[in-house]
């Protein structure tokens, strides 16, 4: 059984950020059990969900393409002008700065059923400051990569400057 109060912060910061994600039926065999992508929309089906850090995931799938792509990607092809490997990069740093704001701790996202178990892996590097998809973001407009000195006027990942691509 999921939490209840982390699937709420999570679906209502999903929401906040301008991506729709809605409670519904996912009947079929989805990439991740419980969670599906249509037409731009999150749906989740909260007895099937393993954890709701996979709705972060998700969205970070669809916060990292070009609004004319979020508004019609339909699962498994969530990748829009992405190359299939940037688009998970990508997702996956954007759902770390996500679960560092909403102060979730990393293993509600990369939990031991995901990642084709590298989530301890991406939980060490990203906790020692070893990202990766940081540069994609930074391309995005999203955030900055630290390199030496930034100015301490500049958002830095894993703040973020905003949340979706445009």
């Amino acid at each position: 059984m999921i939490a209840n109060h982390q699937l709420e912060t999570i679906t209502k910061f999903i929401e906040s950020i301008g991506l729709r994600c809605n409670a519904g039926e996912v009947k079929h065999d989805s990439f991740l059990p419980g969670i599906d992508i249509v037409k731009g929309c999150i749906v989740y089906d909260k007895k099937k969900v393993i954890s709701p850090g996979d709705l972060l995931h998700e969205a970070g799938h669809l916060a990292v393409l070009l609004p004319e792509h979020r508004q019609d990607v339909t699962s498994p092809d969530v990748n829009g002008d992405l190359e299939a490997g940037g688009a998970e990069m990508a997702a996956i740093a954007w759902s770390w700065a996500a679960a560092k704001y909403l102060e979730i701790e990393p293993e509600v996202v990369f939990h031991d059923a995901g990642y084709h178990g590298d989530s301890l892996n991406i939980i060490e590097n990203f906790s020692a400051g070893r990202y990766f998809g940081v540069s994609l973001l930074q391309w995005f407009g999203l955030t900055k990569e630290r390199c030496g000195n930034v100015g301490d006027d500049t958002v830095v990942f894993p703040c973020m400057k905003c949340w979706l691509r445009y």
